[in-house]
């Protein structure tokens, strides 16, 4: 679990980078403000639980159950947020509709929310 919360983490982090890239250039000309801005969203969302995914990684031994739950939390929180937020940005210039997404968003900032909470317990319980 632990090198699998490193990769993923790691991929998150370079995927922003990569996604901000063309929010901020390419994806200007396409999206309006608003979208744009939705778009931007998901991306700081998705860098911010990267560096969350590698601290946990670097940091825990993962030999309890909270410990992977909350990692696994995070990891597809950061799918079903910044995900379908991408998607929800772009469906104006596909021409389709993507509103059924619309629920997905918010189950994805539960779980990161719930992630954020395990590690609170973690902290309780070791006492940091």
């Amino acid at each position: 679990m632990k090198n699998l919360t490193l990769i993923i983490g790691a991929f998150y982090g370079m995927l922003s980078v990569i996604l901000g890239a063309f929010g901020a250039h390419a994806f200007k000309k396409v999206l309006s403000i608003e979208r744009l801005t939705s778009f931007e969203t998901g991306v700081k969302y998705q860098m911010y639980h990267a560096l969350l995914l590698l601290i946990i990684g670097f940091f825990f031994k993962f030999d309890t159950g909270i410990e992977k739950w909350a990692s696994w939390c995070i990891i597809l929180g950061v799918i079903f947020f910044s995900v379908s937020i991408y998607f929800l940005s772009f469906q104006e210039v596909w021409g389709v509709s993507l509103k059924f997404l619309g629920p997905i968003t918010p189950i994805g900032g539960l779980l990161m929310i719930i992630g954020w909470t395990l590690l609170i317990l973690i902290f309780i319980k070791n006492k940091f």
